[in-house]
């Protein structure tokens, strides 16, 4: 399977995102494609017979990217193959990337005459930096998982024998950390993007404010204080 987007993959997704991934018990999400793909984007044939293209987006791939943003814990796209086109933009949204050694990137758009979309060109310049991405995705190419690895696009490069036991286990990693904090991480580093140097301190310090009410924090300073392990709960 490859995965092609579909309406029906979206409303799946998001429900997943908004229910599922929602739950307190739920402290990190993975982000992966069945068979031997990640997704390979949009399937042109429903594509094809979308009328307006631009009220497409905004009714499908608009709301999956906002979906992945605000959910407050980490999001991990375990990238086990194939990954083009709008697929690429999806990986980019999610926090954080690992690839199998079976996975490659390809932006694609410019390859059928279309401009990247679902959040390509803001993740990726963020990832990479806006040469790099405006190069990348002007191009079209393919590139492999250790050329993404190279490039900083993805944290972790595994052995496909290996994948699956090693992102699980990436994952338990950061499950057994302090939710709440992760997830106002990741509000942080998306507004440091555009803020002003006083307004991110000043989300800063609300953020840090309200980090320092939770039982995770108490937790923290007994552990250390204890020189033991912390057993972080997630609220």
């Amino acid at each position: 399977m490859l995965n092609a987007l579909t309406g029906a993959v979206h409303a799946g997704l998001r429900a997943a995102l908004k229910e599922a991934a929602a739950d307190p018990e739920v402290r990190a999400v993975v982000l992966t494609g069945a068979g031997r793909g990640f997704c390979v984007g949009q399937d042109l044939t429903e594509f094809s017979d979308a009328g307006d293209v631009g009220a497409a987006l905004r009714a499908t791939y608009h709301p999956t990217v906002h979906a992945l943003r605000s959910l407050e814990k980490p999001v991990i796209a375990a990238v086990n193959g194939a990954t083009a086109g709008a697929g690429v933009s999806l990986a980019c949204a999610c926090d954080i990337r690992i690839a199998s050694t079976a996975a490659f990137f390809a932006p694609g758009f410019v390859n059928i005459g279309l401009v990247p979309d679902a959040g390509g060109t803001y993740f990726s310049s963020r990832l990479l930096g806006p040469a790099r991405a405006f190069e990348w995705m002007s191009s079209g190419r393919r590139i492999s998982a250790e050329e993404a690895l190279g490039w900083g696009l993805v944290t972790e490069v595994v052995e496909a024998d290996g994948f699956e036991a090693r992102v699980v286990e990436y994952a338990a990693g950061l499950a057994a950390l302090p939710t709440r904090a992760i997830g106002w991480n990741k509000r942080l580093f998306d507004h440091a993007t555009t803020a002003t140097l006083d307004e991110q301190l000043e989300l800063e310090a609300q953020l840090q404010s309200a980090a320092a009410q939770t039982g995770d924090f108490a937790e923290g300073v007994a552990a250390f204080l204890e020189k033991r392990a912390p057993t972080f709960k997630g609220a």
